[in-house]
């Protein structure tokens, strides 16, 4: 979307449900007379123009029929008309509505034909179709949310797991426009005491203690935690990838279909059974992942096979995490020890098959084992047969993604890379403006917080330009 030929309150209009069949459809509509727009098209045209905002009327949506002559100057209402779908308009008054413009949104049925039908009508009425994003951009520039609000609502439509639904609701909801402001108002304050200090100072020799320190400190030990949230943030918006690794017949495609707790790989006593990758999204006690179950490891002349050995190396180079299964009921283990050797990626040992061996005989790894493990996180006992040791795997997979970041569902978090690369912008001048504080002009340190609040003001989008306007709302999908 080009927001430097942004046109204010010019009607769009846009499908904001999934074009396919349902039960229902919705199709939004914003901007200057929207009411008296989506009247032309509507069986009860006064009760529409008539009606309070946030309020809702019943009708038929409507148009001409074919077999009119046009009269010039003939309203719609006095011609005959056909009726396309019975549907209840949501009616918005600004500045009471999301966009914080005139608003409607028409509730129909949701076949794909009916849906279409209705938004082309729209359009030969007086609205555009609207770009990707623009409700929510009209929303921001009239003052109803701020750009991590607004980013939130992409994160949400994109959530793959209700924990990270939930944590993009909280930014929503302004924790994170609120932590953002208080930061901002402990810098403010900080600034305002050197100012002071600068236009009226008591001793020029010195500025060690020309200013108190405690508020820029408390400032910087808040951006230090939002730095850090971005860790989990982004493991919980972007999800890992996991890969299954092991010698044939360890279990693989079994934990697979254990972990999905469905049956999507083919599992079979035969070796070389799975001799591709296969993939599925699944949630690790909240964290989104693609989990890869692959081809057993294995000595082999079959070129099928052998494209599917390399296609497990290839993943393996790529994973978050590699799960490396090796049968506990075998004697030596089978591990191929040789592939472990060349992986740098983390690695959890996982025996499988535990539902075959005594727990006085069950195989473990040596001290001598786990130092060819380069980055070794662990080793769990399973069954992916019965489900044993299942809940401690999935845990220990948690554990190891977050790598002992909090996660805690209420505290503010950063949602983007954006915000990330100016809150370690904010970090920077802070910890500088402390540094410099010490031994240098108070005019240094007035710098580095004027550009600290400059940055957390292009955070929330009170200092924004537009290629940055346009890269954010340019990712949203249409009618959002």
């Amino acid at each position: 979307m080009d927001t430097t030929g942004y046109a204010p309150e010019e009607p769009i209009a846009a499908i904001a449900t999934s074009l396919a069949p349902a039960a229902l459809g919705i199709i939004r509509a914003s901007g200057k007379n929207t009411i008296e727009l989506v009247s032309k098209i509507f069986s009860r045209p006064e009760a529409l123009k008539s009606a309070q905002g946030n309020s809702i009327v019943y009708g038929w949506i409507i148009e001409p029929s074919k077999n009119d002559i046009p009269i010039p100057g003939m309203s719609i209402e006095k011609k005959s008309v056909e009726k396309i779908d019975e549907v209840l308009i949501s009616v918005f008054r600004a500045p009471k509505s999301f966009t914080g413009e005139e608003m409607a949104e028409i509730s129909c049925h949701g076949g794909t034909a009916i849906v279409m039908k209705i938004f082309d009508l729209l359009l030969q009425n007086g609205f555009r179709k609207a770009e990707r994003g623009e409700f929510t951009f009209r929303a921001y520039i009239n003052g109803k949310t701020d750009l991590t609000k607004a980013e939130a609502v992409r994160e949400i439509i994109e959530s793959r797991t209700n924990i990270s639904s939930q944590k993009a609701a909280g930014r929503l909801a302004g924790n994170l426009f609120e932590e953002i402001s208080r930061i901002k108002k402990l810098l403010v304050e900080t600034l305002a005491q050197i100012e002071v200090e600068i236009e009226y100072p008591e001793d020029e020799e010195t500025i060690a203690d020309a200013f108190d320190k405690e508020k820029l400190l408390e400032a910087k030990r808040a951006l230090e935690i939002l730095n850090a949230s971005w860790q989990s943030e982004k493991l919980f918006q972007e999800g890992a990838r996991i890969v299954l690794c092991g010698k044939t017949n360890a279990g693989k495609s079994s934990l697979f279909n254990a972990l999905l707790k469905e049956e999507r790989a083919i599992v079979s006593d035969l070796e070389g059974t799975t001799r591709d990758w296969i993939e599925s999204w699944i949630s690790i006690d909240g964290i989104p992942a693609r989990l890869f179950d692959t081809a057993g490891l294995r000595q082999t002349s079959d070129k099928v096979e052998l494209r599917g050995l390399e296609a497990t190396r290839e993943l393996s180079a790529d994973a978050d995490l590699i799960l490396y299964l090796a049968d506990n009921s075998l004697a030596e283990g089978k591990i191929d020890f040789e592939f472990i050797r060349a992986r740098n990626e983390k690695i959890i040992f996982v025996w499988n098959k535990i539902d075959k061996t005594d727990l006085q005989k069950r195989i473990s790894l040596s001290d001598e084992d786990k130092s060819k493990i380069k980055n070794f996180c662990g080793e769990i006992f399973v069954s992916a047969k019965n489900g044993e040791g299942i809940k401690d795997l999935i845990q220990k997979i948690k554990s190891v993604l977050l790598g002992g970041a909090q996660t805690e569902r209420t505290q503010a978090g950063l949602g983007s890379a954006r915000q990330k690369h100016l809150v370690q912008n904010v970090l920077e001048n802070v910890s500088h403006a402390l540094l410099v504080s010490e031994d240098f002009s108070l005019d240094a340190v007035v710098q580095d917080l004027e550009d600290a609040l400059d940055a957390l003001g292009e955070i929330t989008g009170e200092v924004t330009s537009d290629d940055i306007l346009e890269n954010i709302f340019a990712n949203f999908c249409v009618g959002k």
